[in-house]
């Protein structure tokens, strides 16, 4: 078993493991990385860019109905799904080989199997071709990101009960399918089958859809869904998922709904079993690694970030943690992930963007707040491109100014949103956006006018 040192060894190669393991190399540190699949991890494979791609497909082909709305009269077209999942697929291998680049680029080693922490600075790496390696470092940065979850007595066979991960490999849609979840994962899927003619039914547990985004959001949500024949079903559990009908029966405590397939999009849990975590005494908290600001774990030298090191399950924040780690590790003193200011993005059509609290959030925290809105149907550039459904509402603190929060849905609301970001890390006050010049026409001017009508001052409504 041969052995090689190096200053730090990453295991997994995900948003969080690839940006640590540049930055470390930026820092002047020897970089090993552990890869079991391929390397930008679920996101760039599986998840992230693959499905956005699928949205992109979906967005083309509702553009297409709409067609004549434009002025455009098709005499028919033709909306190949499974060429839409070789597209994505395609344009996951592209990203994918950027990061292979990035990897020679920054001179780090990339060895490809599965890691397990034999020691604190041991790790062992079971190859894809049957071998083992053994590496030494210096610190070890673990980044395995999760996997996707399922009900108890639910099993995903990527078949008829299939997962994120099937979704984006499977080339025939489903005449009809089930949607367990009705968060980012589930309503993403949602918006692409139904592009594509599939007979989709949302399903859940809680009383609205994105129940973690403001309430006025999940509303706006509910009714452009149920306008585009998505059937919604709230405050359902399902008792069990068992084959039958077309495929799949699912019993909501009484009643049932046949579907040809079901997709479970319930959440996501740490991969975090099989690392050898618990031999080294590598602390766990509510099946997450326990860390500390500078993602160190419980035991010197070794750190986790991303999905496995918990809240939020988003790629940028495990960017975010992966700069932080690598910058600890090489000695610098890096300012802690602000997890009150990361950006939740929602690729679906409407797009889904916040930052910061819900107006409920602020007001149970006992804050008087201030409450601008403002709809893209006032808005000149929305209406030319003719993109109208939704609002941006800011929720502020009435004494101070303080932007506590911004809630976006429509048009490019996932670039919007940063302009709200870069205003709370500069600790922006409503009236400094105000007196920001927002060029005309563009979207970006319903966040001036939002900010506008949180002060009671806007001006095109």
């Amino acid at each position: 078993m041969a052995t090689h040192k190096f200053d730090v060894a990453v295991v997994g190669t995900g948003p969080g493991g690839y940006v640590a393991a540049i930055r470390c190399a930026q820092l002047g540190l020897s970089v090993a990385t552990v890869e079991d699949d391929r390397p930008g991890g679920v996101c760039l494979n599986w998840g992230c860019i693959p499905t956005k791609a699928l949205l992109r497909n979906a967005e083309v082909v509702s553009l297409m109905g709409h067609a004549a709305d434009y002025g455009i009269r098709l005499s028919g077209f033709e909306a190949s799904y499974p060429e839409a999942v070789q597209r994505s697929r395609r344009v996951a291998d592209r990203m994918a080989k950027g990061v292979e680049f990035l990897f020679r680029k920054n001179k780090i080693t990339l060895f490809p199997g599965r890691g397990t922490l034999k020691a604190r600075n041991v790790v062992e790496v079971k190859g894809t071709g049957g071998g083992a390696e053994t590496l030494e470092a210096r610190a070890v940065i673990l980044a395995t990101g999760s996997e996707p979850k399922s009900l108890p007595g639910v099993t995903i066979d990527e078949k008829t009960v299939i997962s994120s991960n099937g979704a984006v490999r499977n080339e025939q849609a489903p005449k009809s399918i089930a949607v367990v979840g009705a968060g980012a994962v589930g309503v993403e899927f949602a918006d692409v089958f139904a592009s594509y003619g599939v007979q989709v039914t949302l399903l859940e547990a809680l009383p609205r859809v994105v129940p973690v985004e403001d309430e006025e959001v999940s509303k706006e949500l509910t009714r452009t869904f149920t306008r585009r024949g998505i059937t919604i079903k709230t405050g359902v559990k399902v008792a069990s998922v068992k084959p039958g009908g077309p495929g799949a029966v699912v019993d909501l405590g009484g009643e049932k709904l046949e579907v040809e397939q079901v997709l479970m999009a319930v959440g996501r849990a740490a991969k975090v079993a099989g690392l050898g975590l618990e031999g080294l005494g590598v602390q766990l908290e509510r099946g997450f690694v326990k860390v500390s600001p500078t993602m160190e774990t419980s035991v010197k030298g070794i750190y986790a970030i991303g999905d496995m090191a918990g809240a939020p399950l988003l790629a940028h924040k495990a960017m975010a943690e992966g700069v932080v780690a690598a910058e600890a590790i090489a000695g610098k003193s890096p300012r802690p992930v602000d997890y009150g200011n990361v950006p939740s993005c929602t690729y679906c059509h409407p797009q889904i963007a916040s930052i910061g609290s819900t107006e409920a959030r602020a007001r149970e925290a006992g804050r008087e707040v201030s409450v601008g809105r403002f709809p893209f149907t006032a808005n000149g550039k929305a209406v030319a491109l003719g993109e109208t459904e939704g609002f941006i509402k800011v929720v502020a603190d009435k004494a101070t100014g303080e932007i506590l929060g911004v809630h976006i849905i429509g048009p490019e609301a996932t670039e919007i949103i940063h302009e709200f970001a870069v205003g709370r890390t500069l600790e922006a006050t409503l009236e400094e956006i105000i007196h920001t010049i927002h060029a005309h026409p563009t979207l970006s001017e319903a966040a001036l006018e939002a900010t506008l009508a949180a002060l009671g001052q806007a001006i095109h409504i």
